[in-house]
């Protein structure tokens, strides 16, 4: 029986308008642009200023939307991967539904990683579609990271921005093309240097937490940086070890935008140029579960990513969660689609 391949068929993206430079952080902590840029690569984020995660989640849907022919009426399945959801309840898939107008037969569901969610989904949407039970799956990476985060604490504030993200995933008959393999991985250890305390069962909300600032990020920079830099780096070697690849058959490499340090440190262990890896981390910061898609969507636009190239996705974040995903990119130049 021939094997069904789940292949990305359709990109967007999102970004609020405002812009939220090392500069202005210079006014409200104490730190300066050289220092943001020498240690993190970051030089301005976004922030959306009014609404939600579900609205960054339905402008890159909208996007995806002008350079396809596909309609909403036709998506089976929505899901979301996310840890700044609208609220806990109803899923932020659900909201995202409701404002797009999609019917009710499609269902969907939130999917909590952190900065591996979007590799997280991405992987559980194909699988829908390879067990022939999906058609069209919509998978979306979106977070609204300026409303957990703490703009008094120098070592968080500087590295979160707020963006969404979305692929649209379909069955391909070729079996060279679309996702082509996967490694996922968690490790609860983690869990205390990169957090948020409080709202949870665990600890509800109170005034205690609020005023301990429990409802923030915490993280635990130098720990998160040791065990980030090598398991991004192993994971996406491991990737290209079992399918016997090296350097130059790789075109992008597609890391989650956290550090430009453990994004070169990857690249290295790969033996990739730094020219064939996919970097938007100046412009946006560390937008958690939208990075990956918003490298893809911007680069494929771009003309940069073309069909039949060899993409290694690689992610690392809170749990710990980290992963890596080859595809064979199907989708084809953005000049050719017709709809540039």
């Amino acid at each position: 029986m021939k094997k069904i391949r789940s292949a990305i068929t359709a990109v967007g993206h999102y970004a609020p308008e405002k812009v939220l430079s090392n500069k202005d952080l210079e006014k409200l902590v104490d730190t300066n642009d050289e220092w943001i840029r020498t240690r993190t690569g970051i030089r301005e984020r976004r922030i959306l200023e009014t609404g939600g995660t579900s609205d960054l989640c339905v402008g890159a849907v909208r996007s995806l939307l002008e350079h396809s022919t596909v309609s909403l009426e036709e998506i089976d399945v929505i899901i979301v991967a996310t840890v700044t959801p609208d609220m806990f309840f109803p899923s932020t898939a659900c909201l995202v539904q409701k404002k797009l107008g999609i019917k009710r037969q499609t269902w969907g569901f939130d999917v909590s990683a952190a900065c591996s969610g979007f590799l997280y989904a991405l992987v559980i949407g194909s699988q829908f579609i390879e067990a022939g039970t999906h058609k069209k799956v919509l998978v979306i990476g979106g977070d609204k990271m300026s409303s957990i985060t703490d703009y008094t604490d120098r070592n968080t504030c500087i590295l979160f921005g707020d963006a969404g993200g979305a692929v649209l995933l379909e069955p391909s008959d070729d079996p060279n093309q679309g996702l082509l393999d996967h490694r996922l991985y968690c490790d609860g250890s983690g869990a205390e240097f990169l957090n948020m305390k409080a709202g949870g069962s665990l600890m509800p909300a109170s005034h205690e937490t609020v005023d301990r600032k429990f409802h923030y990020i915490y993280q635990d920079g130098k720990a998160v940086f040791k065990v980030a830099v090598v398991g991004m780096a192993d994971v996406s070697e491991e990737i290209m070890k079992r399918n016997n690849l090296k350097g130059e058959d790789v075109a992008w490499l597609v890391p989650h935008q956290a550090n430009l340090r453990i994004i070169d440190a990857t690249a290295d262990r790969m033996g990739i140029d730094r020219s064939k890896v996919m970097i938007n981390i100046d412009r946006y910061g560390n937008t958690t579960a939208a990075t990956i898609p918003l490298c893809l969507s911007e680069y494929w636009r771009d003309g940069r990513l073309k069909e039949g190239q060899n993409l290694v996705l690689a992610s690392f974040g809170a749990g710990y969660t980290w992963g890596a995903v080859l595809i064979r990119w199907s989708l084809k130049d953005f000049k050719a689609t017709g709809r540039a």
